[in-house]
């Protein structure tokens, strides 16, 4: 009986390998785009970058160090050059699947970081399985711009598994919608009519203001923006701003809002400050045919009629004074309940006052009855 050779005792005690079989490997090389492995077989195995993960350019020498003992598996036993390659990325894939179904079957909230921003949507890495989350399901609202989410770390449900298409989609949608559906609650639980709370604005129109309250979101309509008169909103609120609002009026899910706190109401003693009979100033704000508006002071107006500017004849307001002009009249008529006030400049014209009332040169103006009256003539010339 002829007794071994060294080398054939050597062979003999190294361990066979099949492609497709898992072997526990040591680092014994790293470079940038490989690493070589003793997996106890007669040739090391050789881990390129490619195989190693499905993330590009990737240092080995970053994430991989001597001594590292990993699981790999075999590729292919013979490259034509006696070299075993291994694959590290494969068999994590093969367990990223598994987990990836068990998140699926249970509806396991996962967490990744977004490894690409496609056009479409996000795409993201979990255990080497990528999952594309569609643009449609990435939030709650209408995203036009992913390219915020470029390297964030979001959680996701998987929506959809088929491994043998190698189809795995990701919903992050429907936990926004779960999460804001909470605040909601949460939120209509604690607030209430009059309220004074702090909110963001979300998005400005031409006629009012979203602000989202967290949870839920309340509209700021122009004519609440403030005391005065506001004739863009756009102009007064950015997106991303803070306000502290107060809650008017809640229906439902719905909330209005308003910026019309009672402390800083001009009306509240307007009563002492524009008493019949007083002589005020102010800047015409806006006109119409039968007079123009002054603005007395921010949310106080009082209608000048045009049988009021002047002891002449004057066929339309616009003939005499321009918006922002500055001008001084007395006070004819109060109405506070409907909050609001006539003045006269003729009434200053007239060197008796006293006669001047008799002779019926200062009148007291109803303003709802003259804007009526100048519709209706309106409507009666178009008629015609």
């Amino acid at each position: 009986m002829s007794e071994l050779t060294f080398e054939q005792m050597l062979e003999e005690s190294l361990k066979t390998i099949r492609n497709g079989e898992i072997v526990e490997g040591t680092v014994i090389d790293v470079k940038p785009d490989e690493a070589v492995l003793n997996i106890g077989y007669k040739s090391d195995g050789i881990l390129t970058r490619n195989e190693y993960t499905n993330e590009s350019n990737v240092d080995l020498t970053t994430v991989l160090h001597v001594g590292d003992k990993m699981e790999v598996k075999v590729v292919k036993v013979n490259d034509g050059e006696g070299q075993v390659i291994v694959s590290y990325k494969r068999l994590a894939l093969e367990k990223g699947n598994k987990r990836i179904q068990e998140a699926y079957d249970n509806q396991e909230v996962l967490k990744a970081k977004v490894a690409q921003v496609l056009e479409g949507g996000l795409s993201v890495v979990v255990d080497e399985v990528r999952i594309f989350i569609p643009a449609s399901l990435v939030s709650n609202v209408y995203e036009k711009d992913l390219s915020k989410y470029a390297d964030q770390e979001i959680e996701f449900v998987i929506s959809e598994y088929n491994p043998r298409r190698r189809r795995y989609i990701g919903d992050r949608k429907q936990l926004m919608v779960a999460k804001k559906m909470e605040q909601q609650k949460e939120l209509f639980e604690k607030i209430h009519i009059g309220d004074v709370v702090e909110g963001t604005v979300k998005n400005v129109t031409d006629f009012g203001a979203f602000i989202d309250l967290g949870g839920a979101d309340g509209l700021l309509h122009i004519s609440e923006m403030s005391w005065g008169r506001v004739e863009n909103p756009k102009k007064v609120f950015k997106v991303g701003d803070t306000v502290k609002v107060l809650i008017k009026d809640i229906d439902g899910t719905k909330i209005a809002l308003s910026l019309k706190f009672e402390d800083s109401n001009p009306w509240k003693d307007a009563a002492d400050k524009y008493s019949i009979g007083s002589t005020v100033t102010g800047k015409v704000a806006r006109m119409t045919d039968f007079g123009a508006f002054v603005e007395l002071e921010m949310g106080v107006d009082a209608l000048l009629h045009v049988s009021q500017i002047s002891k002449d004849h004057i066929e339309k307001p616009s003939d005499v004074l321009k918006v922002g002009d500055e001008i001084t009249a007395k006070i004819v008529d109060f109405n506070e309940a409907d909050k609001k006030i006539s003045l006269s400049m003729k009434a200053l014209l007239a060197s008796e006052p006293a006669q001047a009332e008799e002779d019926g040169d200062v009148v007291s103006v109803d303003i709802d009855k003259v804007i009526a009256e100048e519709a209706n003539n309106d409507s009666e010339e178009s008629v015609e």
